[in-house]
């Protein structure tokens, strides 16, 4: 897909996620809205898995780490043929569901459990050691929030990454600067994160996240290092609907009716854009 159909695609996600979070009541909307370029890029330019092969060998890995956005990837998974949208409509946040409030194994295309902030790097860094071990051409990639930062099972993960020197391995921070109650630099300053990963001997890449050409080409951009490698993606919580853009509130908050139908009209409006480019 080229840069247009990448973005047209981002526009589109975000709309039918926006739709999964209203009529279901339920969601993480500007956790979603902020990674969907990331998952974007990842699934459609970068990612070498399809339904298909997701469980053999040498198909890449993907763990969603801030699990708590899961309603973006269930709509990845569903526009990629992993799941069944109509399923996924129809029974979200419902009663022995497995379209859950996290990632599950339940659900085709998710290989781990996650939800628990902290986890999902350790988890990385043994497939990724596992694979070198193995001797699989295959790549693993770890979405983590900003927020996470503050779990101390992520700089053991990133340590051992060091160690291990597992170029085979790319963690992705969706750097926000936002979290459930306020911002990371009040919470838990965790800034300056890409001298901290470095120090821990990561090979480090800033980028704009929600410019999709920047994240896959960060992505795709080969690694001689030798080193780990983490993408800091620069995004804005909520992005695409303004009435939840940078605002910590918009975490966990289901839009009235009246700010669901102005989110859609602007992301209409946005593809409306994306038609005359």
């Amino acid at each position: 897909m080229n840069t247009l159909a990448l973005k047209k695609k981002a526009v589109q996600l975000r709309k039918r996620t926006w739709q999964l979070i209203y009529n279901h009541k339920n969601g993480h909307t500007g956790s979603d809205l902020s990674c969907a370029d990331i998952l974007v890029a990842l699934y459609y330019d970068v990612l070498k898995q399809t339904p298909d092969t997701f469980e053999t060998p040498d198909a890449d890995t993907y763990i969603q780490s801030k699990g708590h956005a899961v309603e973006i990837w269930y709509e990845v998974l569903a526009d990629k043929g992993y799941i069944d949208q109509k399923d996924l409509d129809k029974r979200y946040s419902t009663f022995n569901s497995p379209y859950i409030g996290h990632p599950t194994t339940d659900v085709k295309g998710m290989e781990f459990h996650t939800g628990s902030l902290g986890h999902g790097l350790g988890l990385g860094v043994g497939v990724a050691l596992a694979a070198k071990m193995d001797g699989r051409s295959k790549h693993t990639y770890v979405l983590m929030g900003d927020g996470e930062q503050a779990e101390g099972s992520v700089w053991e993960a990133a340590m051992a990454a060091g160690n291990y020197s597992l170029d085979n391995l790319t963690a992705i921070v969706d750097h926000n600067n936002l979290q459930i109650t306020g911002t990371t630099d009040t919470v838990m300053r965790s800034n300056p994160i890409n001298s901290k990963y470095e120090s821990f001997g990561w090979d480090v890449i800033e980028v704009n996240g929600n410019d999709i050409a920047s994240v896959s080409n960060a992505l795709k951009k080969p690694n001689e290092t030798g080193k780990p490698r983490l993408i800091v993606a620069n995004t804005i919580k909520g992005r695409g609907i303004t009435v939840a853009e940078n605002r910590a509130d918009w975490h966990h908050k289901i839009p009235t009716q009246a700010e669901y139908e102005e989110g859609i009209c602007e992301l209409d409006a946005q593809m409306e854009a994306l038609d005359h480019e």
